[in-house]
């Protein structure tokens, strides 16, 4: 705990120019991160869209046949009540043989119809749910075709994505390195102040050079008593229209030796 506060109270005290030196050097590093990952453009995305459109192309064909398997249940249980059907008017009919009057004939009739109607209505609903299951095995077949073209493409775009990664990856983890390495060297709310910058910069530049009298961000003009201001490295100045952190452009040539 000691050695944290000591170290805080170090990286407070550091000039104003090497600290401004640190953020410039912390900038530069991490748009080079930028850069690799701009490099691998759009694929993480599409990858990652092409996984969703797949789980949910298997959620639709499991569902589609959970479908089928009730439908077909269905059809196993009117058949049954078909058979129970046919049974029953065979029974009636038996009946009907040995009656001692019309009524008992005719209220037995009325049960024969009544099955027969029952039979009638069962061969309906089978030839329903049938209909249904063989329209939901269509659909099953053109939800599997689209899901091996998506499997398809899926593996195309990872293999693409992990190449990117393999070439890159080395690079990338070194300079994460880096960038941590400088942002312990940073006091907490000038870092969080560059995070936040850079954040809601579209180009991801907190720190930019004053060149040609602007703003190396958003290309405003400098009046020249800020930017004579900014040579000395004194103080930590940003600009006025973008909120970026300015520094002498010589940072840049400083860098480059």
């Amino acid at each position: 705990m000691v050695a944290d506060k000591n170290k805080t109270s170090e990286v407070s005290e550091m000039p104003v120019e090497e600290k401004l030196r640190i953020l410039y050097e912390l900038q530069q590093i991490d748009s080079k991160i930028d850069q690799i990952k701009t490099l691998r453009g759009e694929l993480p995305l599409e990858v990652q869209d092409l996984e969703d459109e797949i789980a949910g192309l298997e959620t639709r064909i499991e569902n589609l046949k959970a479908d089928v398997d009730s439908l077909n249940e269905q059809v196993a249980e009117k058949k049954i009540e078909i058979k129970n059907a046919q049974g029953l008017i065979a029974k009636y009919e038996e009946q009907q043989k040995n009656v001692r009057n019309n009524r008992e004939y005719d209220s037995l009739s009325k049960e024969i119809e009544f099955q027969t109607l029952e039979i009638e209505l069962c061969e309906k609903r089978i030839k329903e749910f049938t209909q249904q299951v063989k329209d939901k095995k269509e659909l099953i077949e053109q939800a599997e075709t689209l899901h091996g073209e998506r499997s398809g493409d899926l593996q195309g775009k990872k293999a693409e994505l992990d190449s990117i990664i393999q070439d890159t990856q080395k690079e990338e983890d070194e300079l994460a390195r880096k960038s941590e390495a400088y942002q312990e060297l940073i006091e907490p709310r000038l870092l969080t102040a560059y995070k936040r910058i850079r954040g809601n910069a579209q180009n991801g530049l907190a720190v930019v050079t004053v060149r040609r009298d602007a703003c190396g961000g958003c290309f405003n003009k400098i009046p020249p008593q800020r930017q004579l201001d900014i040579k000395v490295r004194r103080k930590v100045i940003v600009c006025e229209y973008c909120g970026r952190i300015l520094v002498d452009d010589a940072f840049s040539e400083e860098s480059e030796d």
